[in-house]
């Protein structure tokens, strides 16, 4: 589960860093004909980008504080940022539920993947070293020169090029001997390429970016972005120099001379004066191309590109944390937990057909002789369909099961109306999904699909439907098995056996999900009618339409204790819903969405 959200996080960070690089390159493609070093930082903002997750700057925002938002508005543009900057997550939220178990064989993938990226960047950082020694030990073999610079200059009987090494402390490194193969005006030209390394601090952001490299060595990106950085700062200096009032021609010779004479330095953040490629910067300082000043238009959409990339997120933090963490709050106050306290699981050697299902008052859940399956089915109220990716042991092999949590008091469902029915269940759902997720490793993606569905309306002569009494909590009708102590507490739900749907004070979203599990598609309530009632729908099933799942939370076994087979001689379920109930079963289409 840990490595699943680690691949996550590091997928979304990766295709937002790829993001903004294609972003950078259409800036520094508008900004071609002006300055250098606008691109430059252009070039460099992308490559701190790696090092920048989003989720960092959303984290920011989200400790900043921020005035009270109204909810809906928050919760609508939290979900709209997370989609569009997470596309990959451990849970998309949609519709068609794809569970797959995670063996424990599988979890040496994280390992090796790690390890292949620790060689990587082990060999990057050897690679780095070994040419740092070399300057290193040129810098160590050199002899101070009396020198009018901002800078220690030092002379090296090492044949390298001038260059500045050193990040906090730099030093000029000039080979001995350069004197005598460049004329005073050459010199003067190259000392002052040189020094502009310096003042912009080139070899900090050079190591900056070769950081970078390491950590991401398997992302093309930053290689290409290192060859543009090369490029946009030598092409920078060359303007400096130019501006300065070197002739280019002797500039130009100047370059060559020491391409000539010396060997290019082996570190992008010790900068020399040989760097990129050098036809073109031959043929950039001979042309004299006059580079613009970046215009009002260019400045405000730098600005507009920066605020989009660091205010954004930091703002989006800011807007969505008093919502979480009035949930959160929320949640540790007045929510029970969502997870067993105990749960024993062992596999059913009995090979008996019968399944059992029962979740009673008090946070009891006991499923016998259950395929795994099942379990999926009821954990996520999705049908055999819209399971997919698992392999075939989860329908074959079968569990016994016992598990108990802390219930709060209204768990009991007798005792709820609709809407706390419904939040009831779908704690215990989230507890069985626990139970999934921890015990038999299972992870799911969901997915949004197109799916033949039935619509559930009213028949043409309308509804036969008795609309609930409002009785007493500890009257009503008799328990419909016939229990012998006779009436008991109100039901108020549904239950299910082969062949038979009561429905007690129930509403019809209520059937239609009874509905959906016998038929094993999804049944959409579109009657329009919102009251509660008592029916009771009988039919003859047929043999694909198997035992049911669940009872209505009295503690009632929902299969096992099966009911004597119905008469074959019986309506369908779809003659049954519109004789009994006044009702129809439409075959449509629907993309599914659930929560």
């Amino acid at each position: 589960m840990i490595g699943a959200h680690v691949s996550s996080m590091l997928a979304n960070h990766l295709w937002q860093s790829t993001l903004a690089g294609a972003v950078a390159g259409l800036l520094a493609l508008a900004l071609r004909t002006n300055h250098a070093r606008a691109r430059y930082w252009i070039w460099l903002t992308a490559s701190v980008k790696f090092l920048i997750p989003f989720s960092v700057l959303v984290g920011i925002g989200s400790h900043l504080g921020w005035p009270a938002i109204p909810a809906t508005a928050a919760a609508g543009l939290s979900t709209t940022v997370k989609q569009i900057g997470q596309p990959f997550t451990a849970t998309a939220g949609l519709s068609s539920v794809s569970l797959a178990p995670v063996p424990v064989a599988a979890n040496w993938l994280p390992a090796v993947l790690f390890a292949v990226w620790a060689c990587g960047f082990l060999a990057v950082t050897l690679f780095w070293w070994v040419r740092w020694r070399r300057i290193r030990a040129a810098v160590c073999a050199g002899s101070p020169l009396q020198f009018e610079s901002d800078v220690p200059v030092l002379s090296s009987p090492v044949l390298l090029e001038p260059g500045v090494f050193g990040i906090f402390r730099p030093v000029l490194l000039l080979p001995e001997g350069i004197a005598e193969h460049l004329d005073p005006a050459q010199f003067k030209a190259i000392l002052a390429h040189e020094l502009c390394h310096v003042r912009r601090r080139d070899n900090l952001t050079a190591a900056i970016h070769m950081l970078v490299e390491a950590l991401f060595w398997f992302h093309p990106l930053v290689w290409w972005l290192g060859a543009r950085l090369v490029e946009e700062r030598e092409r920078a200096c060359d303007e400096e120099v130019l501006r300065l009032g070197s002739r280019p021609e002797v500039y130009a010779e100047g370059i060559l001379k020491t391409c000539q004479f010396y060997l290019e330095s082996p570190l992008v953040c010790a900068s020399g004066v040989t760097g990129s490629d050098l036809k073109q910067r031959i043929v950039r300082i001979m042309t004299q191309r006059v580079s613009k000043k970046l215009d009002f238009g260019k400045r405000a959409l730098l600005a507009a590109a920066g605020i989009a990339v660091v205010a954004g997120p930091i703002v989006f933090g800011l807007m969505n944390s008093p919502q979480g963490r009035a949930q959160s709050q929320s949640q540790a106050v007045t929510a029970p937990s969502d997870s067993f306290e105990v749960a024993s699981i062992k596999p059913s050697k009995s090979g008996e057909r019968n399944v059992s299902l029962v979740y009673s008052p008090g946070g009891r859940f006991r499923a016998t002789n259950t395929p795994l399956k099942m379990l999926i089915r009821l954990a996520y109220n999705v049908q055999d369909f819209q399971i997919s990716g698992a392999p075939g042991w989860i329908n074959s092999e079968r569990y016994n099961i016992e598990a108990t949590s802390t219930e709060a008091p209204d768990d009991d469902l007798r005792k709820l109306n609709q809407e706390q029915f419904k939040a009831a269940d779908a704690r215990r759902r989230r507890r069985v999904q626990s139970l999934l997720a921890d015990r038999f490793k299972l992870t799911l993606h969901r997915e949004t699909k197109e799916f033949p569905v039935y619509a559930l309306v009213v028949a043409k002569n309308g509804p036969k439907l008795q609309e609930a009494a409002d009785a007493p909590a500890e009257s009503g009708p008799p328990d419909p098995k016939g229990a012998p102590d006779g009436p008991r507490k109100r039901m108020k739900g549904i239950r299910m056996d082969r062949g038979e749907v009561s429905g007690y004070a129930a509403s019809l979203s209520f059937l239609a999900d009874a509905l959906s599990n016998q038929l094993g598609r999804t049944v959409l309530d579109r009657t329009g009618l919102k009251g509660l009632y008592d029916f009771t729908l009988k039919w003859t099933p047929d043999e694909s339409q198997g035992a049911m799942i669940k009872g209505p939370g009295d503690g009632s076994p929902a299969a096992g204790n099966a009911p004597p087979p119905p008469d074959a001689s019986g309506p369908s379920i779809f003659t049954a819903v519109q004789e009994q109930l006044g009702l129809k079963l439409n075959r449509r289409k629907a993309r599914l969405k659930f929560s």
